[in-house]
């Protein structure tokens, strides 16, 4: 394999899971009401704004994450084991609880390193 077909299975990589987190949201909004989902984005937004504070630059490193070869399909292959492991351990929780548990966790996390 040449280094230019390794580059382009990366990227390939990358856009697969990059639809497959995109098809997993849109599958999830589907089952919720627009009033749910209008609550569950106050929330995440009001923990989004604090996150944003320990982490200003986030936004960017994760759109860089997708420009390397194989960096975002590491990356979400261990969010979504994560994320399962989460299910696993939290019988009847949402994609919307694990979005809340890892919001805070980071927060937290920023907070003692701070310390």
């Amino acid at each position: 394999m040449t280094y230019e077909e390794i580059f382009i299975l990366g990227w390939n990589l990358n856009l697969f899971m990059f639809f497959l987190n995109f098809s997993i949201a849109i599958g999830t909004m589907s089952k919720r009401s627009k009033d749910q989902l209008y609550k569950e984005n106050q929330i995440l937004s009001d923990l989004k704004e604090e996150f944003d504070k320990y982490y200003p630059y986030r936004k960017y490193e994760t759109f860089v994450t997708y420009l390397i070869p194989f960096t975002a399909f590491f990356r979400m292959s261990y969010r979504l084991l994560e994320m399962r492991a989460f299910f696993n351990r939290n019988k009847g929780c949402t994609i919307f609880d694990y979005m809340v548990y890892k919001y805070q966790s980071d927060i937290t996390l920023a907070k003692n390193k701070l310390r």
